[in-house]
């Protein structure tokens, strides 16, 4: 049974042990990373990280693209020193807080990824950032996600009540954001990404609970008619 720690505090407590834990004993992420670099369109260069932690994802991205400019936003700083030190000579730009918060800009990036960063919200705070994230693509760019994912509609639901349940118990707000997973099904993901105003949403490659979407913004007017 999941317990409840704070967000901030629970990935600052695991940075020396992270990389091995997620390449290893998380199921699918190996491959994952890898699938994520190669699913990334030729001639980008610009990408946006949301939850870019250590920056494992990175490593294979930077191998196919190695002048990448990469923003990463990350909410804890142990994390992000980390990747720093892994990647001394790319271009970074690094953020240390909640990319709820973070403004995005607008058509900035070629590209925007997350990996196993979003299975924590729920569906609304979901879309909002979704909606932000599509704003912040140019026309025809792609987003790709890697994430866990809920094997049912009725285990989406118990992840949330058990959740709202263990806050009760604690005497926690209801907005106070703890680690704890509450992972949606890949169809409702899916649907967010498509009412957030992504053209193309697909199911790339699945193990296990472990699911990689693309998503890809629709060309403007322009390139649409010429």
């Amino acid at each position: 049974m999941q317990s409840l720690e704070e967000m901030r505090a629970f990935f600052a407590a695991r940075v020396d042990i992270y990389d091995e834990h997620m390449r290893n004993e998380v199921e699918g992420c190996r491959e994952g990373y890898a699938r994520m670099a190669a699913l990334l369109p030729e001639g980008i260069h610009s990408l946006l990280d949301l939850g870019c932690g250590t920056g494992l994802e990175l490593e294979g991205i930077f191998a196919r693209f190695p002048d990448l400019q990469v923003t990463g936003i990350d909410l804890t700083a142990e994390m992000l020193a980390k990747l720093r030190e892994k990647f001394p000579d790319k271009r970074l730009t690094l953020i240390e807080g909640d990319y709820f918060c973070v403004d995005f800009g607008a058509e900035s990036f070629d590209a925007a990824v997350s990996f196993q960063s979003l299975h924590h919200f729920v569906p609304e705070k979901k879309r909002a950032l979704f909606e932000r994230l599509a704003k912040a693509l140019k026309p025809g760019g792609v987003y790709v996600q890697c994430d866990y994912a809920a094997e049912s509609e009725e285990s989406e639901a118990r992840y949330f009540q058990e959740l709202a349940r263990l806050k009760r118990e604690a005497h926690l707000p209801e907005d106070a954001f703890y680690h704890y997973d509450t992972p949606l099904t890949e169809e409702h993901e899916m649907q967010l990404l498509r009412e957030a105003g992504f053209a193309q949403v697909e199911k790339v490659w699945k193990q296990g609970n472990t699911t990689l979407l693309m998503a890809r913004k629709n060309l403007g007017k322009t390139e649409i008619l010429s």
